[in-house]
């Protein structure tokens, strides 16, 4: 196990002693996670991508298909790990419109390791930077808070 990072307050300024404290929020992107966004907003090749955290870099770990469901989404994430993942969510607003939203969801879920939560809490927005044209961000802890209700609700 890696050691936490520590702050020392010398007159004016805070020195932190780990260089992971920097890799944490610096978190390397790979650049396959770039490019399945890519296709997923531009010519809608995927339905979902679902991304890890491995080796101090972000990388794809699980893509849906066009046809994958949002049950078959959720069952992509583990119950003891985090993930960060987009989903291309079609819908009918009230006024009877074809809309689409891609929403960016941030899995933390409580049985995970306290350092786990805290790489990708501190990852997540400069993930969120590198994949642009997401129009929602949900955080969940647990699946009902980003059941199937809740993601139409913050869609209309």
């Amino acid at each position: 196990m890696e050691p936490i990072p520590v702050l020392f307050r010398t007159r004016r300024f805070f020195l932190v002693t780990d260089k992971m404290a920097n890799s944490a929020s610096g978190m390397a992107v790979n650049d396959d996670c770039k490019l399945k966004f890519q296709e997923l907003k531009a010519r809608r090749t995927y339905r979902f991508i679902v991304f890890k955290i491995e080796e101090q870099q972000v990388v794809v770990d699980k893509l849906g298909g066009p046809g994958e469901s949002y049950e078959n989404f959720m069952a992509s994430f583990p119950a003891d790990e985090c993930r960060y993942a987009v989903y291309d969510f079609d819908f009918t607003t009230d006024e009877n419109c074809q809309k689409s939203k891609i929403f960016f969801i941030a899995w933390s879920p409580d049985t995970s390791k306290v350092r786990m939560k805290m790489v990708y809490a501190s990852s997540k927005d400069r993930f969120k930077r590198e994949l642009d044209g997401i129009q929602v961000e949900l955080q969940a802890t647990d699946p009902s808070e980003m059941n199937l209700d809740i993601v139409k609700a913050r869609a209309l």
